[in-house]
């Protein structure tokens, strides 16, 4: 069914998404029109995302053998808008 890689590949794109909704709609009408329900709508699935997504990346890592040096750029990836996007274009498509 999934693989580890498949499975990781659909969390970094959903925590993608989570996380550009989140920093780009969210967050922006919770300061500009005082309405914090979309920050906590979306803040805990976003977390849930974010947990398994760097789990994920440590276990692909060390069952791929990924340089020390590629799995601390595909973890700090998480924490850059797009960046998980990035992630999946250049090091996830080499490897399927």
């Amino acid at each position: 069914m999934f693989s580890l890689l498949n499975t990781f590949r659909v969390i970094a794109l959903l925590e993608g998404i989570s996380y550009i909704l989140l920093l780009f709609i969210a967050v922006p009408i919770k300061y500009f029109a005082n309405d914090p329900q979309y920050v906590k709508m979306l803040g805990m699935p976003h977390g849930i995302l974010f947990v398994a997504y760097v789990i994920l990346a440590i276990i692909l890592g060390s069952k791929l053998k990924w340089k020390t040096s590629s799995l601390l750029f595909i973890l700090a990836a998480s924490v850059i808008p797009f960046g998980t996007f990035y992630v999946d274009k250049v090091y996830l498509k080499q490897v399927s």
